[in-house]
């Protein structure tokens, strides 16, 4: 089993940071892409960044590029998102989540964000 923990969340105002940070412990961090998802009050969650083993591969949602950059530590077991210029429509709970091949099938419990206009 993995366990991930998020956090790193917060209210911020517009235009604003925040750096998420996921750690991962349990079974191996590795060979595994990990991935940030965030779910806004009444809507589905988004998949919203991606990055690969080695860290030399990534992937963004439309919204978030240019803004948004994903990174890991394997020696720390830690994923982390760092989010710029956030705006009020990226308030949403943001999860990570661990890709063990087949599937999504690791998730932390998610930490709140929150921009303020």
């Amino acid at each position: 089993q993995v366990q991930l923990v998020e956090s790193g969340g917060g209210l911020v105002q517009a235009g604003g940071s925040l750096r998420l940070s996921c750690a991962a412990s349990g079974r191996t961090f590795s060979p595994y892409a990990m991935g940030w998802f965030r779910q806004a009050p009444g809507k589905q969650r988004e998949y919203v960044a991606r990055i690969n083993w080695t860290g030399d591969n990534t992937y963004y949602t439309n919204s978030v590029k240019g803004r948004f950059t994903i990174s890991r530590d394997n020696a720390k077991n830690t994923v982390y998102l760092q989010m710029n210029s956030l705006k009020p429509e990226d308030t949403a709970v943001y999860y990570c989540g661990l890709f063990d091949g087949i599937s999504w099938g690791y998730w932390g419990q998610g930490t709140q964000v929150t921009v303020s206009s």
